[in-house]
């Protein structure tokens, strides 16, 4: 693979994350070989965390119309998923929670809150990073969920099944 293409493929990238404009990309030094060019391009597939993360107003944020996404809270039926329920009280069923998420292949807690907890999963090839949300309503046995991939059209499923991996640890844990 070519340096100038290597430089289209990064300029692409680059522009459609927002990071920088085209032209700063071209005032960056390319690696020298393909495999040299790996570390940047994987960093290029991380994007940045949407900004309508959180809770709002009692809620988490719908997803978007591409099928990256699930949430329990007012989904359509494409993005629809159950919440994770609970019989315990809620600081132990957080607690359950934080231990499995320990667990989960390449997964970061990055915020943590009385009622909320998100989370960064990283794809294992690409470096593809999913957040997943889990919010703690004060008056119910649920764990309200949502995961959406920052990049890309399709999953191929992995938010979904990430999320149902948890719930069946949860369950297996007697939560």
């Amino acid at each position: 693979m070519s340096r100038y293409l290597i430089a289209l493929i990064l300029a692409a990238f680059i522009t459609l994350s927002n990071a920088v404009t085209p032209a700063s990309v071209w005032a960056l030094e390319y690696p020298s070989t393909p495999l040299a060019a790996l570390p940047l391009i994987n960093q290029l597939f991380k994007g940045t965390a949407p900004d309508n993360i959180g809770i709002h107003e009692g809620k988490l944020a719908a997803c978007p119309s591409t099928p990256n996404c699930v949430v329990s809270q007012d989904a359509d039926s494409t993005h629809t998923i159950a919440p994770i329920t609970y019989q315990t009280d809620r600081d132990a069923a957080k607690q359950t929670l934080i231990k499995v998420l320990g667990v989960v292949p390449r997964t970061t807690i990055i915020e943590e809150t009385d009622d909320y907890i998100r989370v960064e999963s990283e794809s294992r090839l690409m470096g593809f990073i999913d957040d997943a949300e889990f919010y703690f309503p004060p008056d119910e046995k649920v764990i309200h969920v949502r995961s959406a991939s920052r990049l890309g059209e399709s999953d191929l499923g992995v938010n979904r099944r990430r999320l149902e991996q948890i719930r069946l640890a949860m369950q297996d844990l007697g939560v």
